[in-house]
């Protein structure tokens, strides 16, 4: 097969952040005509170092996707719609509720009716979260368990999914619904640990810090490097097959979080960490223990992952070792 991506119009939302500008790179490789929205929220990661010695091959545009005039002629040239851009951190969603709402859910509607109205062939891949799922009682989750969001972050990425399956069943646009778990990698914030908590202990032990842990550490959780995931994405995308379907995107494998830390630890070769118990009421919104079944993702497009969590905490080491000033 040729490559599906040349000269393809491709638009990324929230393409300054974290996944979006590494899944520009990608496609800049692959001859895609590409366009970033990013609003540079400080909140929420958007860089311009993140496409550094790019900015000539990128149409970048510097607003509020919730605009529809400013979304409109965007949406119009578009081939594929990657949808990124969201307020990420599940901890704060209760806090602003809100604004939560606004950029998880009535963001997606909104580009959905400019879909409907302007350009209905514009494929859309929508960057969702295992925390749609909530606390899980079956070992291993698949896209058919149920779900039950524990965080206003969970339901409103939830909601947009509905929207999602709504527009495609009733209007024919094109969807793929992609549930990460834990991403981690180079070009991700790490001013705090809302966010990457890979990414912010990497940070820590880079600064001899004391890495807490709440509880015993146990908590299984799958962490998924950020090249697996774009390529994930860009399977998807290309791939007929992936269209109207809800799909994991996750390594496959859980570590316990405190093996987790102790790899962080061991790579920086810096840091230490101590226990210490669950702040009150944190135990709300803990999913407990999270394994996901990624084989929907591989039969549909064959793709597998090829980083594992030792070699991409390396990897991500690395990267901040040179760039950590840009990021803190």
């Amino acid at each position: 097969m040729g490559n599906y991506y040349k000269n393809k119009n491709v638009l990324i939302t929230g393409g300054l952040g974290f996944i979006g500008s590494n899944l520009a790179h990608k496609l800049l490789e692959l001859d895609s005509n590409i366009t970033i929205i990013d609003n540079l929220n400080p909140l929420y990661g958007g860089n311009l170092f993140n496409i550094l010695g790019k900015e000539k091959e990128i149409e970048i545009v510097i607003n509020d996707m919730r605009d529809a005039n400013v979304i409109r002629p965007l949406i119009e040239k578009s081939d594929i719609i990657f949808h990124l851009a969201a307020q990420v951190s599940y901890i704060d969603s209760l806090n602003i509720p809100f604004e939560d709402l606004d950029l998880n859910a009535r963001a997606t509607l909104n580009i959905l009716e400019t879909c409907r109205k302007y350009n209905p062939k514009a494929k859309i891949i929508f960057s969702s979260s295992r925390m749609v799922y909530g606390k899980v009682e079956k070992p291993v989750v698949t896209e058919n368990c149920d779900t039950n969001p524990l965080s206003l972050y969970g339901i409103h990425k939830l909601t947009s999914e509905k929207y999602l399956l709504m527009y495609y069943k009733d209007f024919g646009i094109p969807c793929s619904i992609l549930r990460l778990t834990n991403p981690y990698g180079p070009r991700q914030q790490i001013k705090h640990s809302k966010y990457s908590l890979v990414g912010w202990f990497i940070r820590q032990a880079m600064e001899n810090k004391v890495i807490k842990i709440y509880g015993d550490g146990l908590q299984l959780r799958d962490y998924i490097y950020v090249d697996d995931i774009v390529d994930a994405m860009i399977k998807c995308a290309e791939n007929e097959k992936a269209i109207g379907e809800t799909i994991n995107i996750g390594s496959g494998t859980s570590s316990r979080f405190s093996d987790m830390v102790q790899s962080v630890v061991s790579c920086v070769k810096s840091g230490c960490v101590e226990y210490i118990p669950w702040p009150k009421d944190y135990e709300k919104i803990e999913t407990g223990d999270i394994t996901v079944d990624i084989s929907k993702l591989q039969e549909l497009t064959g793709w597998k992952p090829n980083v594992l969590l030792e070699e991409g905490i390396k990897l991500t080491y690395e990267y901040y070792k040179k760039n950590i000033s840009n990021y803190i």
